[in-house]
């Protein structure tokens, strides 16, 4: 594993590693823009201009203080989300990273796998729908375990980009159905690997980096499972 993140970390410099770095992170932004907006609009939409309260009467502004008070609301969520998004997205674009590892490393092998766009699609989107769902239901845990929220984090995490980035990796090869079992046999070494790079998550900055670095890092590994031998390592 250490092997595999210091190949990765040395190839940083590449040009495809820092486009699809800069496209993870810009439609990131975009989103939780975007979300953010219709959030407090829709606030703003279902929350009555005033009230009228016992005792005190009516209470004017009331949508409107609603909606600043969301603001830095969706400021906490869009920070705790980001790096799962960016995670996500970077599925999109993980056939470019891997293209790029396997280009300098592992030269000897053929041409890979194409998977369709509408495939890619529909694995990230459903993707983004779990790490999303996953982690806003684990803000519950976090309350109650506060002590053991990293840990949750990281292992909730790990889990998840480890099982999905393997998968993604794998299918480039070996087609869907055998990176599936590929999967099942090494799950315990994947879900490890995954949480061993969601560490750095907690870092600020440090995190926006763990997308890309992730997706080669898998790339490395499905190859190291399945013996590829390492060339210009």
């Amino acid at each position: 594993m250490l092997q595999d993140f210091r190949l990765s970390v040395n190839q940083l410099g590449d040009r495809r590693f820092r486009r699809v770095l800069v496209l993870g992170i810009g439609l990131t932004l975009a989103l939780l823009f975007g979300l953010s907006v219709i959030f407090i609009t829709t606030i703003g939409w279902v929350i009555p201009d005033s009230l009228t309260l016992p005792f005190i009467g009516e209470i004017g502004w009331v949508d409107t203080a609603v909606s600043w008070a969301a603001v830095p609301l969706m400021m906490v969520l869009s920070v705790f989300l980001m790096v799962p998004v960016a995670s996500a997205f970077t599925g999109f674009f993980l056939d470019e990273v891997s293209q790029a590892v396997e280009d300098k490393h592992y030269p000897q092998l053929g041409e890979a796998i194409q998977t369709p766009w509408s495939e890619t699609i529909r694995d990230t989107l459903s993707f983004l729908g779990v790490l999303i769902t996953a982690n806003l239901a684990a803000l519950v845990l976090y309350l109650f375990l506060a002590p053991l929220a990293p840990i949750i984090f990281w292992l909730l995490n790990g889990f998840l980009l480890g099982r999905e980035y393997f998968q993604l990796v794998a299918m480039r090869r070996v087609g869907r159905q055998q990176a599936a079992v590929l999967r099942e046999q090494y799950g315990l070494q994947i879900w490890i690997s995954g949480a061993v790079m969601a560490v750095p998550l907690s870092i600020p900055i440090v995190n926006l980096l763990i997308p890309v670095l992730g997706a080669a890092t898998f790339t490395h590994l499905f190859h190291r499972l399945t013996a590829t031998p390492v060339q210009n390592a």
